[in-house]
């Protein structure tokens, strides 16, 4: 089951549509050495961004709102996303890594996910 969505009756509805979507997205978005995939994960407390050579399956950078530096930040959600997004923006510079494709994780794209996007292309990550 390494890398596939296990499917069945004991899913909730709403966990089984993410994981539908989720795997329609992932067929067409493939990270490569020179455009990497940025993976979102969002759980109900913490969001947690990683850029993702597929090609090797290795992870280049990586942030999260359990970061030190944003464990014990101010705001709401939607602004640790934010942080969230600026952080990985600056170590992505730092690693090298100007170009990315997008992999909300079957996520509707608004409120965090689009906030931790937004602020990721002003931090200098082309999408």
């Amino acid at each position: 089951m390494a890398g596939k969505v296990a499917f069945g009756k004991h899913m909730a509805a709403r966990a089984l549509s993410r994981a539908r979507r989720h795997r329609r997205v992932r067929k067409k978005v493939v990270g490569t050495a020179e455009r990497p995939r940025l993976v979102v994960n969002r759980s109900t407390k913490h969001i947690f961004v990683q850029i993702v050579d597929d090609s090797i399956g290795h992870t280049l950078v990586s942030a999260s709102t359990l970061d030190g530096s944003l464990r014990t930040a101010e705001g709401n959600k939607t602004d640790k996303a934010k942080q969230v997004g600026e952080l990985l923006a600056q170590r992505a510079k730092a690693a090298g890594i100007a170009a990315v494709v997008f992999d909300r994780g079957g996520n509707r794209y608004a409120g965090r996910i689009a906030a931790l996007a937004d602020s990721a292309r002003e931090g200098g990550l082309e999408f």
